[in-house]
């Protein structure tokens, strides 16, 4: 009997034995497919040179590494304390969008924020720091997170949950995705050194393209708008706005602006308190927000930013002077906030940029300096030649008309002689114009009026009209001229900004005692229950200089709005 129970032992050790040993051989061949997994994963991070790209490999490796059903990587923003960018898998876009806005660190999310380093949890909701997840989000058990470090710094955390199977993490899972997030940190600083390449070389060539644009003497206008495009595309910006001193100094206006709902915003006006534009102008450097639609200090003006997310806004130009400039930039939500990886080059950009705006109205003046000098030259022509000959020419007819028997033939040339001396008065008073304003040092009507013709092209994307009639200059009196420089440059801004015309005419005339106003667009017209604040001022600006003002649609469609007011008061 014993010895058949002997051998039946030795069978069953046996047994023992090469089950441990087909245990260890799959553990081992476990082992070894999880380090191939892990060797390719790295390889497949490392290959990427575009950093979104980058990301996206590294949360999808971490997520077939470990078998877990969810993982998201974590970007951590600028101001250390949330998340500025959530890469998902293993949900739908359906469920994204149906669980709402992307974490931005509270909780447990947050609880590696504060102290990173590697968590691992057999029941998510038991820890401390969970606050729950929000309506329509899958119920998460296990958790695994680990953090991404960039040389010295902790670029974001990987966040792992609910193993396939049912399963725990545990070590190995714990120590696979730790290295993992060594190679992920090595492949996001070379995505990074190679993106902050790309973009200096790209905002070398956007300088370069403006002074190219400048030297062969692009108008401000062209110059403006590539400044605003190049930022955009270089930025990967949803907007560009380049904002401009408003007259009077108290406050910014849109000069420029390009990509989404770009013709809204030519025009605008922008405060300096409440806005981001405006904070980057009083202080003088860049300023930054993580969210511009919902940022509750930035609220005031009449620009709605619904749908934008991070932004930066730049002042143009670092000199002892005051700033009168701003560059604002904004991307979507969920992109990456600005970093001073990017400010750095962006900031460069737009020094060169006031320095090109400020080259382009030095080119200004010195043309209006030329054309002042044409203007005297006219003027003495006018004095020196044409009057002359136009008085010997009326005298030498006057004259004549001694000699004509013929009563009618007589007084049709002493009529001709008073209309003479009516075009010496005109000329007369056209070169006192001239030369006056030149003395006083300030442009005349006529100059003034071209030129707020010429500060609304940007807005309105094309050239208006413009046509002038009658002793601008001098039958004007200065306190009525302001008025109607201002009124042009408010009806102007008006059409920009809520007309969508693609045609405009002005008209100004100095005729018997009044001077007149006309500004005719081809647009949607008035709304009967649009906003009137805008035509209250262009009427009580007519009032208080005992002025009248009227707005009409004319039946060809389009607005068409005259301002007047007498030359005496």
């Amino acid at each position: 009997m014993e010895e058949q129970i002997r051998p039946r032992i030795a069978q069953l050790r046996l047994d023992e034995l090469l089950e441990e040993l087909q245990a260890r051989i799959d553990a081992a061949r476990g082992t070894r497919d999880r380090v191939h997994r892990l060797l390719e994963a790295v390889l497949s991070v490392g290959r990427e040179l575009d950093l979104t790209h980058v990301l996206r490999r590294i949360v999808e490796a971490a997520a077939v590494l470990v078998d877990a059903c969810y993982a998201a990587l974590g970007v951590i923003g600028p101001d250390g304390d949330s998340l500025s960018q959530f890469l998902t898998v293993g949900l739908s876009e359906g469920e994204i969008s149906r669980i709402g806005p992307y974490p931005t660190g509270k909780g447990i999310l947050g609880e590696l924020i504060r102290h990173p380093e590697s968590l691992l949890l057999a029941d998510l909701a038991a820890h401390p720091a969970s606050h729950g997840c929000p309506a329509h989000h899958p119920v998460m058990r296990t958790f695994l997170g680990v953090p991404v470090r960039v040389r010295d710094e902790v670029f974001g955390n990987l966040y792992l949950t609910d193993k396939r199977g049912g399963e725990g993490f545990d070590a190995d899972d714990e120590s696979v995705i730790a290295t993992l997030a060594v190679a992920a940190g090595v492949a996001i600083d070379n995505a990074r050194l190679y993106e902050e390449a790309q973009r200096q070389q790209r905002w070398l060539s956007a300088s370069a393209e403006i002074t190219r644009s400048l030297l062969s003497g692009s108008p401000r206008s062209r110059v403006v708008e590539a400044i605003a495009q190049r930022a955009l595309e270089i930025t990967g910006s949803e907007i560009a706005d380049i904002s401009v001193r408003a007259q009077g100094g108290d406050g910014l206006r849109v000069e420029q602006a390009a990509g989404l709902d770009a013709d809204t915003r030519r025009g605008a006006p922008v405060p300096l308190e409440g806005t981001l534009s405006g904070r980057a102008c009083t202080s003088g450097s860049p300023v930054i927000t993580g969210d511009l639609a919902g940022d509750p200090r930035l609220s005031a003006g009449p620009l709605s930013f619904t749908g934008l997310g991070p932004a930066v806004a730049v002042p143009l130009g670092r000199t002892a002077g005051p700033i009168e400039g701003v560059l604002l930039l904004a991307r979507r939500p969920g992109e990456p906030a600005f970093t001073g990886r990017e400010i750095g080059p962006l900031q460069d950009f737009a020094d060169q940029a006031a320095l090109a705006l400020e080259l382009a109205e030095r080119r200004r003046g010195a043309e209006q300096v030329a054309m002042l000098e044409d203007r005297d030259r006219i003027a003495r022509d006018l004095h020196d030649l044409a009057i002359q000959r136009l008085f010997a020419t009326g005298m030498t007819l006057q004259s004549a008309a001694r000699l004509i028997d013929h009563t009618g033939a007589a007084d049709r040339v002493l009529r001709a002689v008073g209309d003479l001396d009516d075009t010496i008065k005109i000329i007369r008073s056209t070169v006192f114009g001239l030369r006056a304003r030149e003395r006083e040092g300030r442009p005349g009507l006529r100059s003034r009026a071209v030129s707020a013709v010429e500060e609304a092209q940007p807005a309105l994307g094309f050239a208006p009209r413009l046509s002038m009639e009658g002793l601008l200059d001098t039958d004007v009196p200065e306190h009525v001229a302001d008025q109607v420089v201002a009124v042009l440059g408010e009806a102007l801004s008006n059409v920009a900004r809520h007309a969508g015309a693609a045609r405009v005419d002005v008209v100004l005339v100095a005729a018997g005692r009044r001077v007149a106003l006309t500004v005719c667009d081809d647009g949607v017209g008035i709304p009967a229950q649009g906003r009137r604040s805008g035509l209250r001022n262009l009427a009580e600006r007519a009032a208080s200089v005992g002025g009248d003002f009227e707005v009409a649609g004319p039946p060809e469609g389009g607005t068409r709005l005259v301002w007047s007011a007498p030359l005496g008061t």
